[in-house]
């Protein structure tokens, strides 16, 4: 009996149905056996088509060409069993994965037994061999969420000679401005040249941005309204001196909305001044160049890379820095891996764990985390910390033999207060005898907490020679699209990291359903 019209229909059901497939795509959630909890960065691959599991465990496989029944799915973790079957074997929308227990006798890697030093030596004595820079062309899908929170928004109210900037206006101002804001950018694109050697051109092919547009509207109508009082209330030819604790500047009238960047005397303070200096830049940059804005970006991940010379993520080129300890061995696919853990040897930043290719000593994950404030100050009222900086970095075997980042997550986080006097005072130079017109004098305490979050995965990479970088010209033309909700379609024929939860619930405080 022939039973291949059967078998078909029963094919066809399982890709449309039960994996949410489409004629280019298949997405599922990948689990653990034991638990059924959700297994992060799982590797899954459909032929030459890759993809890695999000943080809540789910993937989408974009795939160009036709599969068949029995083209094998392979599902790999750290950790666990690989998987390997033919698609038409799976029936469910979970793919479970079984724990891999490993013990150190069961792996001979080598005829002796290295200590976590020895095997760090040889990973910086093999870093050029392993990690080549080449010019390349990497096809990746960059994604970007900036989230600012205010914790402490106060000012109290001393004194004021306009009547309505009193106390119950400054705080419904406060009031009104948005406690929290999350911005959301992703891209798809082309990635031309090499950052080391400072060659770097984006071809962006589609981008997006998801944010709630009414908190800039309330910020702009907040800042329109303050003028108005100010127009109102301040004779013509006045400037504002303003004074803060020690120190006091002067700024025209016209400039009052930026009285809370106004630089001071002391280096300290200033670099916190610069720093948020760079953030508005930042921000103009986005909004006018946005190719250029996500270009730069992607520069700094790239050269942030702990396999770089200069990197802050110094774990692996400043051993001297650092403590290490092999742990175990384990499997990343079919390849031996020590596991090494690392702390800080005095003054250090980092801790993490480092997992080394047991034949070439290639570092091909990496996990850390900061132990204590990579930078910090409080001075005069003003204080910043940089309390967080971790990520996952996933490196992978290119056909040339020679490793390149395949997947980044890193997210920092930083914490920026000001605690101190205020006070604004009118002065005009026109009026004759007394030139101080208006004052308004109070107490400030601020804390706003902003963190980025970056993940960034490479599809495919291919060396390129330098006619071919050359020749290529940048399209700088492509605009995101704006979404104030997520939406599932807007992604449909492209690879990308599958969107989690906050992602996807995502909707502006504008729309009304």
């Amino acid at each position: 009996m022939n039973t291949r019209p059967i078998l078909l229909p029963i094919f066809t059901f399982l890709l449309f149905n039960l994996f949410h497939t489409n004629a280019q795509s298949l997405s599922a959630t990948v689990i653990d056996s034991v638990s059924q909890q959700p297994i992060p960065f799982a590797s899954v691959q459909l032929k030459e088509n890759w993809a890695i599991t999000n943080e809540e465990g789910n993937f989408n496989l974009i795939f160009d060409e036709a599969i068949t029944e029995s083209d094998s799915l392979t599902v790999s973790s750290m950790g666990y069993e690989t998987l390997t079957r033919p698609i038409a074997e799976f029936t469910s929308t979970k793919i479970s994965l079984v724990p891999k227990a490993i013990e150190l006798r069961e792996v001979i890697v080598s005829n002796k037994n290295y200590t976590a030093d020895e095997i760090m030596d040889f990973v910086e004595e093999n870093l050029e061999k392993n990690y080549a820079n080449n010019l390349s062309k990497k096809r990746l899908f960059h994604r970007t969420t900036n989230t600012d929170r205010w914790t402490k928004s106060d000012f109290k109210v001393k004194k004021s000679s306009i009547d309505v900037l009193n106390q119950q206006f400054i705080d419904s101002v406060i009031n009104t401005v948005p406690k929290s804001d999350t911005y959301y950018s992703e891209i798809v694109g082309d990635l031309y040249g090499d950052p080391s050697k400072e060659l770097l051109k984006l071809d962006l092919l589609k981008a997006s941005k998801l944010f709630d547009k009414s908190n800039e509207l309330d910020a702009e109508k907040l800042e329109e309204k303050f003028n108005e009082i100010l127009r109102n209330n301040v004779k013509p030819g006045s400037y504002f001196k303003i004074k803060s604790g020690l120190f006091g500047t002067k700024i025209d009238a016209d400039e009052v909305s930026e009285l809370l960047e106004t630089e001071v005397d002391s280096s300290e303070v200033a670099a916190a001044n610069e720093e948020l200096e760079k953030r508005k830049k930042d921000k103009e940059e986005r909004q006018k160049n946005y190719a250029k804005w996500k270009k730069n970006q992607l520069n700094d991940i790239f050269l942030s890379l702990p396999t770089e010379e200069d990197s802050k993520l110094n774990f692996i080129l400043k051993t001297r820095k650092y403590d290490y300890t092999l742990q175990e061995f384990t499997y990343l696919g079919d390849d031996a891996v020590y596991v090494i853990s690392f702390q800080p040897s005095g003054s250090s930043d980092y801790e993490g764990t480092l997992y080394v290719n047991a034949e070439d000593f290639a570092v091909v994950q990496i996990d850390y985390t900061n132990v204590k404030p990579t930078k910090k100050f409080n001075l005069l009222g003003i204080s910043t910390n940089y309390y967080l900086s971790k990520g996952k970095i996933i490196y992978n075997k290119n056909k040339d033999n020679h490793y390149s980042l395949r997947y980044l997550e890193s997210e920092s986080g930083m914490r920026v207060g000001v605690k101190r006097p205020l006070k604004i005072i009118e002065k005009n130079k026109i009026v004759k005898g007394k030139n101080k017109q208006n004052e308004l004098s109070g107490d400030m305490d601020f804390v706003i907490i902003g963190t980025e979050k970056n993940e960034l995965i490479v599809f495919d990479s291919n060396n390129i020679d330098q006619s071919s970088y050359d020749g290529f010209t940048e399209n700088n033309t492509v605009s995101p699209t704006y979404m104030p909700k997520y939406d599932p379609t807007f992604w449909e024929g492209y690879a990308i990291i599958e969107p989690n939860t906050a992602i996807k619930e995502f909707r502006a405080a504008s729309i009304i359903d």
